[in-house]
């Protein structure tokens, strides 16, 4: 979850990638909220979705 202003909370879908960074985490984006969510559990529950949408309810690894 990322707060880019005060009370606008965006969920992002990220992927472990294999490629290597110096000092940074390997992962990658894969989507992203468009809109704010005006509260963090608001956000967190359509970054839920955002999976079950792209992998069903059980996951990717079903």
């Amino acid at each position: 979850m990322q707060e880019l202003e005060e009370g606008e909370f965006y969920w992002v879908l990220l992927e472990a990638s294999d490629y290597v960074m110096d000092e940074a985490l390997p992962y990658l984006p894969i989507e992203a909220a468009m809109d704010p969510h005006s509260t963090y559990a608001n956000a967190l529950v359509a970054g839920v979705a955002a999976v079950r949408k792209m992998f069903g309810k059980a996951g990717p690894r079903s």
